[in-house]
C-alpha cells in the first residue's frame, strides 16, 4: 500500500471515529488529544498512527469501522504500516 492511500484509510478512520459518540470520548481520553485536535492535526501521520492504533487495539472497532465503509478487515493495520513512521519494528 502507498502512502497516499494509508492517508486516505487513516482519514476514513478519523471520520468514522468523530462520528461514533460512545467511543470518541474514549479516544480523546486516551491520547490527550482535544476534538479540536481532530481537525488541526488531520493530516499529520503521527496523529493518523494513533488513530488506527486505537482502532486496531480492538476486532469490534475494526469490524465496525470496515463494515461501515465496506473494507477488509486488514486494511486499518496495513494503512497503519504504510504510513510515514508507522512502520512495523521488529525488536528480533
Amino acid at each position: 500500500m502507498k502512502p497516499e492511500q494509508a492517508e486516505i484509510v487513516a482519514l476514513r478512520a478519523l471520520e468514522w471515529l468523530a462520528g461514533e459518540d460512545d467511543l470518541l470520548p474514549v479516544f480523546l481520553g486516551a491520547s490527550g488529544a482535544s476534538e479540536d485536535d481532530l481537525r488541526a492535526r488531520a493530516g499529520d501521520a503521527d496523529f493518523l498512527i494513533a488513530v488506527l492504533d486505537f482502532i486496531t487495539m480492538d476486532d469490534a472497532w475494526v469490524r465496525s469501522f470496515c463494515d461501515k465503509e465496506r473494507l477488509a478487515y486488514d486494511l486499518p493495520l496495513r494503512a497503519r504500516h504504510a504510513l510515514p513512521g508507522g512502520e512495523a519494528v521488529h525488536w528480533t
